[in-house]
């Protein structure tokens, strides 16, 4: 049984933009409405970044931008965990508030430009699907809110690890 089947069978509401604005909460985890897209949520999640990093980074100098990544982290942690129990299934696919707080990680160590960006784009979502290890051993084994923000931090990580291979190689 795939992890999407054995999720729909354990819901205890079936996620809708009445259950969003139900809660605060609900409606953050879900990214704004993008983890309601019945194909992808997680890439559609990870879209929500660019135009949040468009604005703050046109806003916001680099040392506030951390900190709102730290506390969008902190507050994901948080929506993650009341919706996941709301849901019944902790780390359920519409939940993308994690892709977007990691991809707006990404974007702010990316070399400008759309290749770049895309290239970032398309490296997260790898290893955000793929989970190498140790993303898959954190995915698997942490719970809870921390347990949905960490394994796509981690994945981040391997991102910026790659592109920055990528930029080191290139003349």
């Amino acid at each position: 049984m795939s992890t999407s089947e054995h999720e729909s069978h354990e819901l205890r509401v079936q996620p809708s933009w009445r259950f969003l604005f139900q809660h605060p909460a609900h409606f953050l985890a879900f990214g704004f409405g993008s983890g309601l897209s019945p194909k992808a949520p997680g890439t559609f999640g990870t879209l929500v970044a660019f135009p949040l990093y468009w604005f703050l980074s046109a806003h916001v100098s680099d040392a506030l931008f951390i900190l709102i990544l730290i506390g969008s982290f902190a507050i994901g942690v948080w929506v993650c965990d009341i919706t996941g129990k709301a849901l019944g299934v902790a780390d359920y696919g519409g939940l993308v508030w994690d892709e977007v707080v990691a991809m707006l990680l990404v974007l702010f160590f990316t070399p400008t430009g759309w290749a770049w960006s895309l290239l970032a784009f398309a490296l997260f979502r790898f290893f955000d699907i793929v989970k190498p290890q140790p993303i898959r051993y954190f995915d698997q084994n942490l719970q809870g809110g921390f347990g949905v923000m960490f394994d796509d931090i981690v994945a981040a990580g391997y991102a910026l690890l790659s592109l920055a291979v990528i930029k080191s190689v290139l003349p």
